[in-house]
This record gives C-alpha cells, structure tokens and sequence, in this order.
C-alpha cells in the first residue's frame, strides 16, 4: 500500500491543492494527515472540507483544538494567538463539526500517529535526538509518525544505535531495518527552510519512506492573508520557509 502522509495544512488552500496533485500523481492509495489543518492561515473552511473529503485518517493539532476551545487560546501567543482568534470567528459548522470528531493520536496497522509526540500528543515537538528516543521508547510500534515541528525528520533506532535528522527533498528512508520516527513536514508553513510544501509517500510493501516538495504559489496565500488582516509576519515567513 501507498500512503500519502501530510501534516500541519495551516489553513493554506494553496499548498494543499498542490500537495493533492502530487499524491494524485503518485497514485497513493490513502492519505493520512497528522493534524493542525487550520491555524495561522486564510482558507480554514476550504481545507476542512479538502481533508475532510480525501483523508482516511486525520489528527487534532493543537491549533484544531485551540480554535475548537477545547484548549485555552491563552496558550497561544503573538501572532499565533491573533491568527487563532480569527479563525474562531471565521470556522463554519461543518468544518467545526469535523475538527471535533478529531483526537490527537490514532493507530494504523504497524504505525502509531501523532500529532506532537506520544508523551505529549499535543504540545511536545520533537526536535533532535532526545526527543526522537523518548518517543520511541514510549511506543512499540514499528513506526512512529509525528507532525506539529513543521521540520521533516528520518530517525531510526537500529538495535541501541539512533541515527538520522532532518530529511530533505528527495531523501529516502529504508524502513527495512529498526524501527522509525517520521515527521513528513508541513504543508502549510514550512520551517526547514524550504518554502515548497512537504509531504511523505510511505510504501508499506517495499517498506520505504520518500519526502517529498512541491511548488505552490506562496504570493497567493500572502495576498489573501493580507486581504484577511492576518498577521504580516506570518505572511512574510511562507516565502522563506521559516
């Protein structure tokens, strides 16, 4: 099977619509989404209902809950905060009847998903290395999928060995040996400094993990932010992957 993996939408109907083609393309059989599908950007309604409509599988982010109310938006600051409380008063019902059917960790067969990180479904990001060996040690599962950093990451724990990092466009992880952290990146809002939108194509028969970019037009979702009253430095970032 084929899964298309994708997290962290933001809200940007832009670089969903791109990323879509992609899988299209690559003719994935399902397409899993880690959570944080609204939050900072201009078109939350628009992505609930692509995800809502394409994903098999879909997580809570902390932005989900934060606009649901289900957490305190007092937890979010700055910009963050401002792009939240607009997205409160912008959310419809169907896209707030979907965001709250949604949990912020799932399981598939051999994969554990989450939208943080196991000890923390919400909050924790998982950064580096210590992060990435607490997250597995607390799971069993073959596989471990997280979102929320925005940073594509490869990590493998062969044995007591832990290796990889950071995953850039076109890495290709061998899901053949030890057992695996993945974070796919965002689609949204990028921050390894690669504005392209990111994505991972899981091949569970040739047991593989591809990250994979694409082009969108940021200038796009810059203008409707701008056209919103968003925040100019949320803006501003998309074009530098930041």
């Amino acid at each position: 099977m084929r899964i298309a993996v994708i997290s962290d939408v933001h809200s940007n109907l832009h670089a969903l619509q791109a990323v879509l083609a992609a899988i299209d393309a690559e003719g994935a059989d399902e397409i899993w989404c880690l959570g944080d599908v609204v939050g900072y950007g201009p078109r939350p309604n628009e992505c609930c209902a692509l995800v809502r409509e394409r994903a098999t599988l879909c997580l809570a982010g902390n932005h989900d809950l934060g606009v649901l109310g289900t957490i305190d938006l007092g937890y979010f600051a700055g910009e963050a905060g401002l792009a939240a409380r607009w997205t409160q008063g912008e959310l419809g019902d169907a896209a707030r009847s979907f965001l709250g059917g949604l949990a912020p960790s799932g399981r598939a067969e051999g994969v554990e998903l989450y939208h943080a990180s196991p000890r923390d479904p919400i909050w924790e990001y998982v950064l580096g290395a210590g992060e990435a060996l607490a997250a597995l040690a607390g799971t069993s599962a073959p596989l471990v999928l997280v979102g929320h950093s925005h940073i594509p990451l490869a990590i493998c724990l062969d044995g007591t060995e832990l290796s990889g990092g950071i995953a850039a466009a076109g890495h290709d992880a061998n899901l053949a040996r030890g057992r695996w952290l993945l974070n796919p990146g965002s689609v949204g809002q990028p921050r390894d400094g690669d504005p392209r939108a990111a994505w991972l194509l899981l091949d569970t028969e040739a047991r593989r993990g591809s990250f994979r970019r694409v082009e969108y037009p940021v200038a796009a979702t810059q203008a409707e932010m701008r056209e919103r009253g968003l925040p100019e430095p949320l803006a501003a970032r998309l074009e530098h992957g930041v």
